[in-house]
């Protein structure tokens, strides 16, 4: 009985400490607490919501002014390349004009962003240097010009080849024969060799056809001239030559040079090259090619 009374004068003990604490607290402390908080929480909420507002209506004001200033620039003489290289950077002002009135809605002053990235700006530049390697890229591919829109260019690095569709702030893009999309840093190709097969009017179609030693030299060489003096789209007015390029191994190789317009190599190089077989194989000379002649001995028996 005596623990059992003990175990009740205990729980009496903490009931009243509970509900003394709960007194001394008190509703009215409670609210009070509430509502002084109610403002700031108020005022958050309503520069949350001005701060989407602005964030909806920005939006939709950069694509209508985007869309003004592609039409302003096509009607300029500027290079193609230029023309989205512009409007990439002019969209990447617009949006850095709308992020710093959203952080404006909440206090935070562009002088306030501009300490701050001023007091990190040597991490901001490591970080960043790749990124501003490929700016400073794709500015030195808009005044150096080494290809434009629509050339066809092959980067001797990694091989990467293709016809120019965009020159953007930071990468080009470029598009195969097998309508593939490559992406490529401006970095990257302002600081490598690269081949540009279109920036000249006119390409040379420059072939090489081997013929046996048995076949008639003359007579081939006549035979690939014709060829050659009949495709539409050579240049009349530039030289053309039909010559012994080597003595090979196996073969006497014939050279074929002949100037076109750039737009019409690539279909002008391959009716030549089929016409080249065509007038050979009738006028019955070989084209020779890598042969193996394999002797099978038999072994004769030992007799007993």
């Amino acid at each position: 009985m005596f623990f059992l009374s003990s175990e009740n004068t205990i729980a009496e003990e903490v009931a009243d400490v509970v509900s003394d604490n709960v007194k001394f607290v008190g509703w009215d402390t409670i609210r009070n607490y509430l509502l002084d908080k109610t403002p700031l929480v108020m005022d958050f909420v309503l520069k949350l919501i001005i701060a989407v507002i602005v964030i909806l209506v920005g939006i939709r004001i950069i694509k209508f002014v985007r869309k003004q200033v592609r039409k302003i620039l096509e009607k300029t003489n500027l290079d193609e390349g230029l023309k989205q290289f512009l409007d990439h950077l002019f969209n990447v002002f617009l949006y850095f004009v709308l992020i710093m009135l959203v952080l404006g809605t909440f206090g935070i002053t562009a002088s306030s962003v501009i300490a701050i990235i001023g007091s990190v700006g040597l991490s901001i530049g490591l970080a960043l240097q790749g990124t501003l390697s490929n700016f400073a890229g794709g500015v030195l591919i808009l005044l150096l010009k080494p290809f434009v829109v629509g050339d066809y260019i092959k980067e001797d690095t990694n091989g990467n080849e293709g016809t120019v569709s965009e020159i953007q702030l930071f990468y080009t893009k470029l598009m195969t024969v097998d309508n593939k999309t490559v992406i490529l840093p401006n970095g990257t190709l302002s600081n490598c060799s690269l081949t540009n097969y279109t920036n000249q009017d006119k390409r040379m179609i420059d072939l090489k056809v081997g013929i046996s030693y048995q076949a008639d030299l003359k007579t081939a060489k006549e035979l690939m001239e014709k060829v050659m003096m009949e495709e539409p789209a050579r240049l009349e007015n530039e030289e053309m030559r039909v010559f012994v390029s080597e003595l090979g191994e196996s073969s006497v190789v014939i050279g074929i040079r002949a100037w076109v317009s750039t737009e019409n190599y690539w279909e002008a190089r391959w009716r030549v090259i089929e016409k080249i077989k065509y007038v050979l194989d009738e006028n019955g000379i070989e084209i020779p090619y890598p042969q193996m002649d394999v002797t099978i001995r038999e072994k004769k028996e030992e007799p007993l």
